[in-house]
């Protein structure tokens, strides 16, 4: 365990894989793959509304039906009611490619041609295939439908461009079409009977009727590509969508059998599936290209315009940037689009405008990708004026101009920043000074210059006169800063040279040579280090007011990629291309942490309050967020959770919070419920795994127990009792040791109390009774099951629990007969019992209260037995590995609680 510990990731929408839409009372939901999990989405709104668990491997096929949803991954198939997993099919050898909802049954293909029919009514008895059925060995699936009205019979569309049709009842073929001399790539049925739409991977698109075997009409894409997906509009209008692998999507009118209209760039990767909501003019799409689409047909020319979407990065983010305190993450990435990320609400993320680009493209009949910017390769922000005017400025991949943003409404500011117009350059660097007001720019040909955020205008330029050129650097500029003040403005070149200037007057007040070119530099405000990354793989920390070298670390083996200064300056953390995320102690001057992780990191950011790592990776469209363990944690220092100079292999943080033992632990409760009827069954085994179990008792009755001497001292009275008032004359009383009035008793009563005290003389022959506190600890430590011990212990006042327990104290101190006494049998009874129900992780808040004052009355008597230490000592061993693992569950749930609260059906 180190420091860093995977959380989650974000900005996953969707894969490759085909959707999945269901209807659910009044409300439809689409499933969607993200690798190896499942997501699902409200369509009335595109909100999250739940995340699956963790598959071992990446899905590969979905289908839904009500609360199920099937999962292909691997040669399995996991069944999930909601997010719990109830079962899983494993009678295939070869990975499953497709899967096929038929009626309340399941057909599944694998790829060497392998299928069948899984029954899911009583999943809980019918773990065992329905039907099976062998393809031929040189007929490859590509795509399998039900027609409408076919009664137990699918078609299967082959990679050879033949067709069949198979009846799944008798497991025979009945029909086989020769095809279209193409491999068929996508299959669907249409409203009218006996008809279905085929796709082909020339680009053709035939509808077909499969009852005569006649061709009705051809359609053929102008655009180059497979056709990938297709879908028939229910609404009353005769259209056809068809989506292609060049992410267009093109709608043809079945009437007039021509083409209608073209959805140009739809998507920027291919089109995975398309889907008609019934009697709607709305249709979803979803592609590679990690984004789910909604358009509806209302327009006058019958065109479609899209409704709502949901979108993450379609390339690898270059550069990430924690915001908003920790609650939001600014990322940039190479499909050039400039992203705002939540970390709490997931509907909350959102692509910053870059003004009417669509429109824009379609006015001037260009592609979207021509008029948006090029990506983004360094950006920087300021908080503090983000309501007055642009606060954040980003530097563009080979571009001359750098651009502001307005957070506050999400979109592309009104000036543009051009330095050095007479000779402009790419533009490398830039940084925001601490009040917000200015901002700061380095080009590629060693031009620094101030500009002001809110007019867009320049503030002068930094020139050294001693550069053959009239420019702050000869050469690139790394990295530009300054500090909390406007004092100084650190600049550093790519040829090692480090440069300290008067913010105001724009002049070099000092200089510094590091002797090895600079690849990036990162400043901290607030105790003015500069950390330099030298192009030899260390990162060397410069004091810039001193201008003196401080600190140097190594340890990496290939190219720094990106580091960052925690919040109070303590740590450093940086990435590389060899793997390693390392974590440096600024104070220590010492490595105190290294993970490894399989994606090399390309971009970092550390959240203010330092609860959080963000982190980017090569060939990874998401973002990926790591808690730091010392944060949430209650161990006394970072030591505990460090591996020093040790690199530590980590796997990558998974989409859903679940891990693999949960998913395991559900499957083993599913076939656990099948015996839920036997004698003895335990209903608290049925808790989640790694979490505890509170007693719902009120807060005051445990709480009460913590702080039971307080409240004597308390409530004890202030004065002495008063003798109560003499009783009337005329009423015999007799005295009493209370003081209470006690009247005389009458014959009968003495005689009852001689009764009485006879039978007390007869009890002290043979031993006492034992009271119903020792009875139920004796039964269930015999029987252990300690459920009416508990029970009993939870409907006692705090003041009766504690008397309970204060009666086990030994007052005779005959040293030689202590181990046969019954208070020590019952302390170490007591001590099992709390052992048990620790490890049962039961009554959580209460037990830890009885186990105080259990502690605290008889601890001296526990230290005193060598018999009772061995359990104290296995007792601490428990309470010590529960906690760890309730500190760690803590420490994940305060980071995502507002986000699992919105993945509740």
């Amino acid at each position: 365990m180190g420091i860093f510990e995977p959380c989650r990731s974000i900005g996953y929408i969707t894969s490759n894989v085909p959707m999945s839409v269901q209807r659910l009372g009044t409300e439809t939901f689409v499933t969607v793959s993200v690798g190896k999990a499942f997501q699902i989405y409200n369509c009335a709104k595109l909100n999250l509304v739940l995340i699956g668990p963790q598959l071992p491997k990446k899905i590969r096929a979905l289908a839904s039906y009500r609360e199920f949803t099937f999962a292909a991954y691997g040669s399995d198939i996991a069944v999930f009611k909601r997010a719990h997993q109830v079962a899983t099919w494993s009678n295939h050898n070869a990975k499953v490619s497709f899967l096929l909802m038929f009626g309340e049954h399941i057909i599944s293909v694998d790829a060497h041609g392998h299928m069948f029919v899984w029954a899911f009514k009583g999943i809980d008895q019918n773990l065992a295939p329905f039907g099976h059925m062998k393809l031929d060995d040189k007929f490859f699936v590509s795509c399998i439908m039900h027609p409408d009205t076919y009664l137990n019979k699918v078609l299967i569309g082959s990679e050879q461009g033949a067709m069949q049709l198979w009846n799944i009842s008798t497991k025979k073929k009945i029909y086989e079409f020769k095809g279209w001399n193409s491999p068929i790539m996508s299959c669907v049925s249409s409203p009218a009977l006996d008809v279905v739409a085929v796709g082909c991977a020339d680009g053709s698109i035939h509808v077909h009727n499969i009852r005569y075997d006649e061709e009705l009409v051809t359609f053929t894409h102008s655009m180059r590509g497979s056709v990938t997906a297709l879908s028939f509009s229910t609404d009353g209008q005769p259209l056809l969508a068809s989506g292609g692998s060049s992410g267009v999507i093109s709608i043809w009118n079945l009437e007039k059998k021509r083409l209608q209209s073209v959805i140009k760039e739809a998507h920027d990767g291919s089109i995975t599936s398309l889907y008609f909501f019934p009697n709607e003019p709305v249709m979803m799409s979803s592609s590679e290209d990690n984004s789910i689409k909604m358009w509806i047909f209302d327009t006058s020319d019958g065109d479609p315009r899209l409704l709502r979407f949901r979108s993450g990065h379609s390339a690898p983010p270059l550069c990430i940037k924690f915001y908003a305190n920790g609650r939001h993450i600014l990322s940039a990435g190479q499909d050039r689009a400039f992203r705002l990320f939540s970390v709490v609400q997931d509907q909350q993320s959102r692509e910053l405008s870059q003004r009417h680009v669509s429109r824009r493209a379609k006015k001037l009949k260009l592609k979207e990708e021509e008029i948006k910017l090029k990506p983004v390769i360094a950006f920087d922000c300021a908080e503090i004026r983000e309501r007055d005017w642009c606060n954040v400025v980003t530097c563009h991949m080979d571009t001359a101009q750098a651009y502001v943003w307005r957070l506050q409404n999400f979109v592309l500011g009104e000036h543009i920043l051009n330095p050095c117009p007479q000779n402009p350059s790419p533009i490398k660097v830039c940084a925001i000074s601490a009040c917000g007001n200015f901002a700061l720019l380095g080009t590629a040909c060693g031009w620094i210059e101030r500009f002001n955020l809110q007019s867009g205008i320049s503030r002068g330029s930094y020139i050294d006169m001693l550069e053959p050129k009239d420019c702050a650097h000869d050469g690139e500029v790394v990295g530009v800063a300054c500090d909390s003040t406007n004092t100084l403005m650190i600049s550093a070149g790519y040829h090692g040279d480090i440069k300290v200037w008067d913010f105001k007057g724009c002049q070099l007040k000092s200089r510094w040579g590091i002797g090895r070119p600079i690849v990036k530099i990162n400043y901290h405000r607030h105790n003015g280090l500069l950390a330099a990354v030298v192009d030899d793989y260390t990162i060397q920390l410069v004091d810039v007011v001193n201008i003196k070298l401080v600190r140097k670390f190594e340890g990496h083996t290939d190219r720094i990629t990106d580091l960052s200064f925690s919040e109070d300056g303590k740590w450093l953390v940086s990435s590389s291309m060899d793997g390693s995320l390392r974590i440096w102690d600024v104070i220590l001057a010492r490595q105190i942490d290294a993970i490894l992780v399989d994606v090399p990191i390309t971009a970092l950011s550390l959240s203010p309050n330092m609860d959080m790592l963000a982190t980017t990776h090569a060939d990874k469209n998401g973002v990926y967020l790591w808690v730091n363990q010392a944060m949430f944690s209650s161990a006394p220092d970072v030591d505990s959770f460090v591996s020093g100079r040790h690199v530590v292999s980590i796997k990558l943080p998974c989409i859903s919070s679940t891990n693999d033992s949960q998913v395991e632990h559900s499957d083993k409760l599913a076939k656990a419920s099948e015996h839920k009827d036997v004698p003895g069954f335990a209903a608290r085994d049925k808790h989640i795994p790694d979490l505890v179990t509170l007693s719902l008792l009120p807060k005051s009755q445990w709480q009460s127990l913590i702080s039971l001497d307080i409240i004597k001292a308390r409530n004890k009275p202030i004065e002495p009792p008063k003798k109560p008032e003499k009783a009337p004359f005329f009423l015999p009383a007799v005295p009493s040791i209370s003081g209470e009035i006690l009247f005389e008793p009458n014959k009968l009563l003495e005689k009852e109390k001689d009764e009485t005290s006879h039978e007390g003389e007869m009890f002290k022959k043979v031993d006492m009774p034992l009271s119903r506190f020792l009875y139920l600890l004796k039964s269930s430590a015999e029987g252990d099951n300690y459920a009416s011990f508990t029970d009993y212990i939870k409907g006692l006042s705090p003041s009766n629990l504690d008397m309970e327990l204060r009666m086990l104290q030994i007052v005779d101190d005959d040293d030689q007969q202590e181990y046969k006494k019954p208070e020590l049998v019952s302390i170490e009874q007591l001590l099992d019992y709390f052992i048990h129900e620790l490890s049962c992780k039961n009554n959580f808040e209460f037990l830890q209260a009885v186990i105080r004052l259990f502690l605290k009355i008889h601890g001296e008597t526990i230290r005193q037995q060598s018999q009772l230490q061995d359990k104290a000592r296995k007792l601490l061993d428990v309470q010590c590995l529960v906690w760890r693992k309730v500190d760690r569950l803590f420490q994940s749930a305060r980071c995502v609680v507002a986000f699992l609260s919105n993945s509740q059906i």
